[in-house]
């Protein structure tokens, strides 16, 4: 490991000088000469005065260095029966025209505009077109309902919001207009005017603030590139935290920008030309960095599917896109390779295609289960490489850096730290913990390129969030620990937040939903295990006194609610009526408690929610009054 300690410790001992090197690998209009300065409350800041648009460098750029005709992206979407490839070339004068339709509905630099679009070669043009004005762009996904798109616009206030007339899930079409309409009327801010995506699958009416996407882009001039600090933002994606709200996390340009290219090589070993498959959405922040940004600054060719693995259109998709695409290197979500285990145990499908082109097969977005490795390890030829990261970083915090110095994998680590993240087990006193001792993961000051840079309008709760717990260090949320070795083992989260398929929600803001039904006296929602998902939420409810309806109506009625509120991506379809929820003396629902209690860690009771007898256990086990009662008398 000689190469990556070497290159690990310049990045830790000499920041400065080793993201300077790599800035000097993307193209500036003005080259920075302050690598890092702090804010007043000493967060990083990386680039200050350098200048520069993320489009150019992503598009414009490659067209001027004569990559003009090699494909940008292959959109592919079985469920419309669909292909489309484009070229930087046009690529570039697509998104040049679709900012200049946003330039002639008065978006300017720092102006913030919403994006609520399927995955669609129209969602990137959308982002790229915001970024080649200076403006921010807030992708927010197409599976959330009216109440989270609401409270997105609310918080980001966008000049302009940019949807599709209607989204696809398998065989089922979602109409978005109207969902938009309703964000709208919740909504206290109004955006001066909406531009509409029309697909042929469901058009959609139009009102008196929407404009046509296609009569906007005939009618518009190209837009030029507006020149942007590095410390600029570029966009705003809003993640889930430990209380309801969503926090809204600002990326700047010019680290982001540095940080993804150097990603790309060392990281994912992808040379300029060759093919990146990431099968993510455009609504998270995997979708931003390596479907978006992070290929196409590297010159490289995304693949943009609109799909699902197993149901479209069978268990052999990814198979089949790596094959036709010649992809190089693929990256996922392990829930996604869960479902194609599950239809294809023996991997029979894979032999139907030719993957021979596929170096390295990357996932991430939840913890990679060992069965789920051992079963990817024995059926490819390739690297089956885990890593860990979040929104909050925007690129990996640690990986098996296949570009730099590929080393042995261990099911259940991440691997290493990445160049630039000082990672660090820290116990409860704030001391650092010894080998294979677990502790809460932190970062330690300065953050490197690409992380985020604050809480959109809400600086103190960044602070309060990532940095008060342990002054001079980031707090991931995550506890883990290191080997002996020095791999690192991420174990799971240590708040509120759970993971759903690799996707990142709040057990309080579903807790705010079901706490405000009538019947409602007290809730707790948790996150259990699910062998698909990774977890699922359960919510567990006490009835006001006196209610007297049936507890399936009251059940069904609170999974509606929490579906109509956050949306299917939630996930939530069990509720348990029980007597009572274990407290502190001073009436503080012990949450802890109720994991551990879930993951068999107290009492014994088993944790699968796959096992119809073990989520009864579970039931039976909150419902008998012993639970609270035994751990009452230990506080005592």
């Amino acid at each position: 490991m000689t190469t990556y300690k070497t290159e690990f410790q310049h990045s830790i001992d000499h920041p400065e000088s080793f993201w300077a090197e790599q800035a000097r690998r993307i193209p500036w209009f003005t080259p920075p000469t302050t690598i890092l300065e702090y804010d007043e409350q000493r967060h990083a800041r990386w680039f200050v005065d350098g200048e520069l648009n993320i489009c150019h460098a992503a598009l414009d750029h490659h067209v001027e260095q004569g990559r003009g005709e090699q494909p940008a992206l292959f959109w592919d979407s079985p469920v419309t029966a669909s292909k489309r490839t484009l070229t930087y070339r046009e690529l570039r004068d697509d998104v040049a025209r679709f900012a200049g339709a946003l330039k002639g509905l008065g978006v300017e630099k720092g102006d913030r505009v919403v994006i609520y679009m399927p995955m669609v070669p129209e969602a990137l043009m959308a982002m790229y077109a915001c970024a080649r004005l200076g403006a921010v762009h807030s992708v927010v996904f197409g599976g959330f309902a009216p109440h989270e798109l609401a409270v997105r616009i609310d918080d980001a206030k966008p000049k302009v919001v940019v949807a599709a007339s209607c989204g696809i899930e398998v065989d089922r079409v979602i109409p978005y207009k109207p969902i938009l309409d309703d964000a709208i009327a919740q909504s206290a801010h109004q955006p001066d005017a909406c531009v509409i995506l029309q697909r042929e699958q469901q058009p959609a009416p139009l009102g008196e603030r929407d404009h046509d996407w296609a009569t906007l882009v005939t009618e518009a001039e190209p837009a030029e590139c507006v020149p942007v600090k590095g410390s600029d933002p570029l966009y705003v994606l809003y993640t889930s935290g430990t209380t309801g709200k969503p926090k809204g996390v600002v990326r700047d340009t010019g680290g982001y920008a540095v940080a993804l290219h150097y990603s790309m090589e060392t990281i994912y070993d992808v040379a300029p030309g060759e093919v990146f498959f990431s099968a993510s959405d455009v609504g998270w922040v995997v979708g931003h960095s390596y479907i978006v940004y992070a290929p196409l600054l590297r010159g490289c060719t995304t693949v943009v599917y609109e799909g699902k693995p197993v149901k479209t259109p069978d268990a052999g998709a990814f198979w089949r896109l790596i094959s036709e695409y010649r992809v190089k290197s693929f990256f996922t979500a392990p829930t996604a390779f869960r479902a194609i285990k599950k239809e294809d145990p023996d991997g029979k499908l894979l032999a139907q295609y030719d993957v021979s082109c596929l170096k390295a097969l990357f996932l991430a977005g939840e913890r990679l289960d060992p069965p789920t490795f051992h079963w990817l390890d024995d059926l490819l030829d390739v690297p089956v490489i885990d890593h860990w990261w979040q929104t909050e970083t925007g690129w990996p915090i640690a990986a098996n850096l296949h570009g730099l110095e590929p080393m042995p994998t261990k099911a259940g680590s991440a691997t290493v730290p990445v160049p630039g993240f000082d990672v660090q087990i820290l116990d409860r006193e704030g001391e650092r913990a010894e080998a294979m001792e677990q502790g809460s993961v932190v970062i330690k000051q300065p953050l490197p390129p690409g992380c985020l840079t604050g809480i959109w309008g809400d600086p103190q709760r960044f602070h309060s969030a990532y940095m008060a717990a342990f002054p001079g260090y980031y707090l991931t949320g995550d506890g883990g620990y290191f080997d002996e070795d020095g791999y690192l083992f991420i174990m799971g989260r240590t708040d509120d937040v759970i993971n759903i398929a690799g996707h990142r929600l709040s057990t309080g803001e579903m807790e705010e939903v079901v706490g405000a039904h009538p019947a409602v006296a007290e809730c707790a929602v948790i996150g259990i295990h699910d062998a698909l998902k990774g977890q699922v939420p359960v919510g567990l409810v006490i009835p006001k006194d006196g209610f007297e309806g049936r507890e399936a109506d009251l059940e069904s009625e609170l999974i509606a609610l929490v579906r109509e509120k956050i949306g299917p991506i939630a996930c939530f379809k069990q509720v348990l009526v029980v007597d009572r929820l274990p407290k502190t003396r001073s009436g503080k629902i012990l949450r802890k408690l109720l994991r551990n209690i879930a993951d068999g860690k107290e009492y014994g009771v088993p944790s699968t929610i796959d096992d119809p007898a073990s989520l009864q256990d579970v039931h039976e086990a909150m419902k008998d009054r012993s639970v609270g009662a035994a751990h009452e008398a230990r506080q005592v």
